[in-house]
């Protein structure tokens, strides 16, 4: 059975403030500290979003030239972009943008799973319906056998091959949990139609770690390690992270990637929670995380996400937030993040409704999540197709199964690829931005993605989707023949070998 906590024995779990007192490390706060001063400079961006309004159109043609050539924008290029009013320098912007993207990572998307292994938090956003003062909600951490029970629905009936595994931050959910979980995660092997499923990488989003609770993360295989800032912006970030809980310490946050990538954890994941502030300030911010990141290791960020609030259970924060970002705005930002950090990946996830998520994705997305469930225990547990507000952290905005979001991708002209192989054979950290920058990495991607699609086709698609796929596969095929003439036969081999059964090949 699952650990179930009553709301008031929560509060008063013993060692829980004890716990608390001990996770921020000041000096490794300090260490990275530059003159004292952190690398958000409100006055800068602040400064660069005023003198750029009104940009001369050749001055913009200009920045997406160097965006072609995939290198990082500056604060004052990224704020001309921000404020492009023309529709048809606009349009122009999200042609670059998907040009950029297919450049660096070819037509593949990546689709994988949240999966929620406890709502307990000592923090109390005001945004979270996980927020320790919401009494209404349904507290639960799961068991290493629950979690098997998740992921052998997530492996081995739905056909995911990746998750971004999802922790409160509590002391029932320490360290040593999330390594237990991990490692159980990639035991599990499920039997599929022609093969076997398994979770092939764990990505985590986590609260912030020290560098030695790092290191394990590393040691136990990990791939993405995301912490999202939430706000950028100070005043608002200590506005809606009240002080006396840890995730009021707004630089312990700030500060994660940096321990991260001490800890040999290269690939890193930041975002914000648009809605908390303004988003054009926001953007700059995630610019400024990336250039920082790679002025200190030579690595930005693996992945940038960008979700928005949404409705909560028992949550009046975001019923009216003061800063929503609507539908053009989203569309404007995604574009732009594109656009100021060509060489990342960017998620779009299932909080936004279907008919947007397909006008996104093709501005530039690389990644984005399907047959999404994000309430503790909602694979295994089948509680009809209702969603259960006291149950998760808040409501979704798209519930379509990875069936019908692959054979949609490939109807739009997107081969899914499931390939796990990059961090398995060290495509990680400076190396593969490296092969990012040069576009060679789509190369791989490439190869990659029509082997792996074939297997989860194979393993779990439908019919209506098998024949959706078939079609792209052979369209894909048809370009390794032309472009890599050189490795063609080899490929031919692995995919000859997948069609027969053989699984988990790779490039």
């Amino acid at each position: 059975m699952a650990i179930v906590i009553g709301k008031k024995e929560q509060k008063h779990e013993a060692g829980q403030d004890s716990w608390m007192k001990g996770r921020i490390r000041s000096e490794q706060i300090e260490k990275y500290l530059d003159n004292g001063k952190c690398f958000i400079d409100n006055t800068k961006i602040e400064g660069a979003l005023a003198g750029n309004t009104n940009p001369d159109p050749k001055r913009i043609r200009d920045i997406l030239q160097k965006s072609l050539a995939i290198e990082t924008l500056t604060l004052d290029e990224t704020a001309c972009l921000l404020h492009v009013e023309d529709s048809e320098l606009l349009t122009e912007m999200q042609r670059v943008a998907a040009e950029v993207k297919t450049r660096v990572y070819d037509n593949r998307i990546v689709t994988f799973a949240p999966l929620y292994l406890s709502n307990f938090c000592v923090n109390d956003c005001l945004y979270c319906s996980f927020r320790r003062g919401n009494e209404q909600a349904r507290r639960r951490i799961l068991t290493m056998d629950e979690i098997r029970c998740e992921v052998k629905v997530l492996a081995g009936v739905i056909g995911h091959k990746r998750l971004i595994v999802v922790y409160g931050e509590h002391p029932t959910a320490n360290i040593d949990y999330m390594v237990s979980s991990l490692r159980t995660i990639a035991d599990v092997k499920v039997k599929t139609r022609k093969g076997w499923g398994q979770i092939r990488r764990c990505n985590v989003n986590a609260a912030p770690l020290s560098v030695e609770e790092l290191c394990l993360l590393k040691d136990v295989g990990i791939g993405t390690y995301q912490v999202f800032q939430e706000t950028y912006h100070r005043p608002t970030y200590e506005t809606v992270h009240p002080g006396d809980t840890v995730k009021g310490n707004y630089l312990w946050r700030l500060y994660s990637m940096h321990r991260a990538m001490e800890a040999g954890v290269d690939d890193v994941g930041i975002g914000v929670l648009f809605g908390l502030y303004d988003w054009k300030f926001e953007v700059m911010a995630l610019l400024s995380h990336a250039v920082e990141l790679e002025d200190k290791f030579g690595i930005g960020p693996h992945t940038i996400s960008f979700p928005r609030l949404e409705p909560a259970d028992n949550t009046p924060f975001v019923e009216n937030p003061e800063h929503c970002v609507y539908d053009a705005a989203f569309k404007r930002l995604v574009t732009v993040l594109r656009l100021a950090v060509p060489y990342t990946g960017t998620i779009l996830t299932a909080r936004e409704n279907a008919q947007l998520r397909r006008e996104v994705l093709p501005l530039g997305c690389t990644q984005t999540d399907a047959s999404t469930k994000i309430h503790i225990g909602g694979y295994a547990e089948r509680f009809g197709e209702d969603q259960h507000s006291e149950r998760q952290q808040f409501l979704l905005g798209d519930t379509r199964s990875l069936d019908d979001v692959v054979r949609e991708l490939a109807q739009a002209g997107f081969i899914t690829s499931f390939c796990t192989a990059g961090y398995r054979c060290g495509r990680t950290g400076q190396k593969i931005m490296k092969l990012l920058r040069t576009g060679t990495e789509g190369q791989f991607c490439k190869l990659n993605a029509i082997i792996t699609f074939r297997e989860w086709l194979d393993d779990f698609g439908s019919e209506q989707t098998i024949t959706v796929g078939e079609k792209i596969i052979a369209e894909e095929i048809e370009q390794v023949r032309r472009k890599m003439p050189e490795i063609y036969e080899q490929f031919l081999g692995y995919y000859e070998q997948t069609r027969a059964g053989d699984r988990d090949l790779y490039f």
